[in-house]
């Protein structure tokens, strides 16, 4: 996972930092033992939260006319990530690993490619 860092970078310090930081508990969550699943998906959420809560911040400031898109993928992953929590706990630990070491990467290379590096470059845009 840390290998994909220089990937991630927006050249955005603060969500540089945020998006390492999140990089760092999926890799928690990921090699967590099943007894630790659980504590370490309810970091990886609330990090997220407050993560997402951070870049609604950042698009009312710089006026993202893809706010509301962007926002809308922050809801589908915070609800898919509470949906895994709730499993991590049963029978379907495979389908969680499956779900942390597949979906979330892919959506996230993905997410960081467009709509943040959109985000970024708006935000930097508008600062000047």
């Amino acid at each position: 996972m840390s290998n994909q860092l220089n990937f991630l970078q927006l050249n955005q310090p603060e969500m540089d930092a945020t998006h390492r930081e999140f990089m760092e508990l999926l890799a928690c969550a990921q090699q967590a033992a099943e007894e630790a699943l659980p504590r370490c998906l309810d970091h990886l959420i609330e990090h997220t939260r407050l993560h997402f809560e951070r870049e609604s911040v950042m698009m009312r400031a710089c006026g993202l006319s893809s706010q509301e898109e962007h926002e809308s993928e922050h809801r589908r992953i915070l609800a898919d990530l509470g949906r895994m929590r709730a499993r991590a706990g049963g029978s379907r630990i495979v389908f969680v690993r499956a779900y942390l070491s597949e979906a979330i990467p892919d959506w996230f290379r993905t997410h960081l490619a467009t709509m943040d590096a959109e985000l970024a470059a708006k935000y930097r845009q508008a600062a000047m």
